[in-house]
Formats: C-alpha cells, sequence, structure tokens
C-alpha cells in the first residue's frame, strides 16, 4: 500500500471533555458559576451534541435536523448546526454559544492521541503517503502545526473545502489523487464505520479505531505500521 488516510476527531486527535470546553469559554469571558450549575450546564451541552467532536446529540431538533444531515459540506451548515444544538441550553450571556464554537476551533481543545505523532512520523520515514481526510466545517490545519503534527501531513482533505462530506467516495478519491497512489493501495483509518468505511467503495483497505479519551487509547493506531509493511 502506497498511503494512509486518516480521519481527525477520534482517530488522531480528541477534543477535551465538554466541561472543560465550557469551563474554559466561561473564564475567558469572566463568568463564576457555582461548580454544581456549571457541572450541570455541562451535562446539557453534552445531551444537547453541542460539542463538534463530542458525543453525537441524543436527540436532533426537528428544524434543525435537516442542516445536520449535510452540516460538513460548508462552514456556514456547520457552525448553524452546533450553535443551533448550543442554544437549546441557556448560558449566562447569548454571546457565549458563539464563543464555544470559536473555542472548540482552537488548538488548545484538542489533544493528539499518545502513539500519533510516532505512527505519522514513521510513515513519513517510509515513504507512505499521509492524507487526512475528515469531515470538518473548519481548517484544522493550525491543529496539526500547534502539535507539532503536520510536517508528516501530505494531503488535506477536509468536506467543507469539497462541500462533500463522508462516507461519499468522491472525498476519498481526491485524498488519493492529491497523494498520487491508486485507491487500492491505500487505507483508511477512522472510527466511524459507516462514514469512513465510505472508502471501501474505491477499493481501499480500511482499519477502525474506538473513539476513545487520550488515557484510555495509548497504542490503536500502532498496528496500522504492521498493516503497511
Amino acid at each position: 500500500m502506497g498511503a494512509v488516510l486518516f480521519d481527525f476527531s477520534g482517530t488522531l486527535f480528541r477534543v477535551e471533555t465538554t466541561e472543560s470546553w465550557l469551563r474554559a469559554v466561561l473564564t475567558e469571558a469572566g463568568h463564576t458559576l457555582p461548580e454544581r450549575e456549571l457541572c450541570e450546564m455541562a451535562r446539557a451541552l453534552e445531551a444537547a451534541g453541542a460539542l463538534p467532536g463530542g458525543v453525537e446529540p441524543v436527540e436532533v431538533p426537528a428544524d434543525l435536523a435537516d442542516a445536520w444531515a449535510v452540516r460538513d459540506r460548508s462552514a456556514e451548515l456547520h457552525r448553524a448546526a452546533y450553535t443551533g444544538l448550543s442554544r437549546r441550553v441557556p448560558l449566562p450571556d447569548p454571546g457565549l454559544h458563539d464563543a464555544l464554537y470559536e473555542r472548540h476551533m482552537s488548538p488548545a481543545a484538542w489533544s493528539p492521541y499518545p502513539d500519533a505523532a510516532e505512527v505519522l512520523r514513521t510513515l513519513r520515514e517510509r515513504g507512505t503517503g499521509v492524507g487526512v481526510v475528515s469531515n470538518i466545517g473548519w481548517d484544522l490545519r493550525p491543529v496539526f502545526r500547534a502539535h507539532g503534527l503536520d510536517e508528516y501531513v501530505d494531503a488535506y482533505v477536509l468536506s467543507y473545502e469539497h462541500g462533500i462530506q463522508k462516507p461519499d467516495a468522491r472525498l476519498f478519491s481526491v485524498a488519493c489523487e492529491k497523494l498520487g497512489v491508486d485507491p487500492r493501495r491505500a487505507l483508511m483509518v477512522g472510527d466511524n464505520r459507516r462514514a469512513d468505511g465510505g472508502a471501501t467503495a474505491l477499493g481501499c483497505g480500511v482499519h477502525f479505531v474506538d473513539h476513545l479519551p487520550v488515557t484510555e487509547r495509548p497504542d490503536a493506531l500502532l498496528p496500522v505500521l504492521d498493516l503497511m509493511t
């Protein structure tokens, strides 16, 4: 195989907890809440699915269903879908909903999995092409740069930049073209069997990992190195 395509959230990186996300934004805005109230608010935001990269909504409101289904096709749809979900939860200041969305795009909100750097670096040393194929509504390149992983990535293929979202095979096709590799010589690594499994339509191999906290998944990416030998 000549290239490995990686998903972003839940595969190479994990977003912070909903409580950490909310706490950071409240602190930045100068809001102090009793601990119990803050925790209850964080639980409500998590149930709403308001944190991109976090858990799915318990239920998508009917008025957001259409935007939710195609949220990764544009930056505008992505923001509208997630701020729409967060607005189901009353916050001390209405402006905090947009501040929460901005926070999730910051490098500080993301942590790489413990084995991500080793796997990406080893693939680079072997001359294997590396692409990031993500359903997302914003530019994640600064996250890779801030955590020192950008130097190992040859191509980024982000859904909002192409108006296509996984599992549509066209997004994986763009990645393979950028890397100059036949899809049958590429491996897709991701945490979502439906979305990332769409690569099989092109003949790509697939390898799945579990979307777990970074402390609970120290080495799930390492098997990729054996698959590429």
